[in-house]
């Protein structure tokens, strides 16, 4: 495989061989990643999107979250990170992704979960009206999709307002624990990788993520909240869940609007309409 445009030409900043191309890695809907080889070690080139500012990404705060969750182990080693935030380089962890099909992986994932929200926190919390706000920026006006999707406008904001209101304090969280961005090594240990979204958040927005990101039914939820909270649910945290839940519903279908709006999905039109029906009907159950 050619390296033209791939390896970057300061590579020797943190290898002393010149990296070599393995393959391209599948799974990633923002990045570009490459298995590479360095004196027979294995490790991840991931090319950061050239679409990053139009999906407010804020790879500064990336960085700082990476190294307090490298210091942790709670991620891939981190070998490198470029300067100029357009690539980064870690260390191999294999291709064993996390399923919520096996139970115990809700115990696993509730155990990095608490790892992840102890951290100290970063200089970046998560402000969903100017994501909102640089979302709709980015999105093409005319689309087929556009005037139903801004119908949810408004509706989103009165959960916002009430998810706030609910707010017990910030802590930093990964904000992306989709299956693909777990890691499960060879002694049953959990990883996060893929830290672009991390920022000071609620911890139930994370957990909204992680139940609407990988479909959790409702025994899964209990559980997981069970594991992690470790005390009985309150009827309070699934009010603030279920905002939570809104919210970031209607920020993922504005992420798939702005990669169709900039050409990098181009056949996602039926998947917006079904998630803007999907938010509509979960917003139906507290009307």
């Amino acid at each position: 495989m050619s390296t033209t445009n791939i390896i970057p030409s300061d590579w020797w900043r943190w290898s002393d061989s010149q990296p070599v191309i393995i393959k391209p890695l599948l799974g990633g809907l923002t990045n570009l990643n490459y298995l590479i080889s360095v004196n027979h070690e294995l490790f991840v080139l991931r090319k950061n999107s050239a679409i990053s500012e139009a999906l407010n990404l804020n790879r500064s705060a990336e960085a700082k979250a990476l190294s307090r969750a490298d210091e942790a182990g709670l991620c891939a080693p981190l070998i490198y990170y470029d300067d100029q935030h357009q690539y980064m380089v870690s260390r191999y962890l294999g291709d064993k992704t996390w399923s919520v099909s096996i139970d115990h992986n809700l115990s696993l994932l509730a155990e990095l979960l608490r790892g992840i929200h102890q951290l100290p926190g970063i200089d970046a919390d998560l402000n969903v009206e100017n994501k909102i706000s640089c979302y709709w920026q980015a999105i093409d006006a005319q689309a087929a999709f556009t005037r139903e999707l801004k119908s949810l406008d408004s509706a989103v904001r009165t959960h916002i307002t009430s998810a706030k209101a609910l707010n017990s304090g910030l802590v930093l969280c990964h904000n992306d624990l989709l299956a693909s961005n777990l890691i499960i090594n060879n002694k049953d240990k959990l990883y996060a990788i893929d830290w672009e979204y991390a920022a000071m958040s609620d911890p139930f927005y994370e957990l909204a993520v992680i139940i609407e990101g990988n479909a959790l039914n409702a025994k899964q939820q209990q559980s997981l909240l069970t594991r992690y909270l470790r005390q009985p649910i309150s009827a309070l945290d699934w009010q603030r869940l279920y905002h939570w839940q809104i919210i970031y519903g209607y920020l993922c279908v504005l992420w798939y609007a702005v990669q169709y709006s900039n050409g990098t999905m181009p056949n996602i039109v039926s998947e917006i309409h079904r998630q803007i029906l999907a938010i509509k009907a979960l917003a139906a159950k507290d009307a």
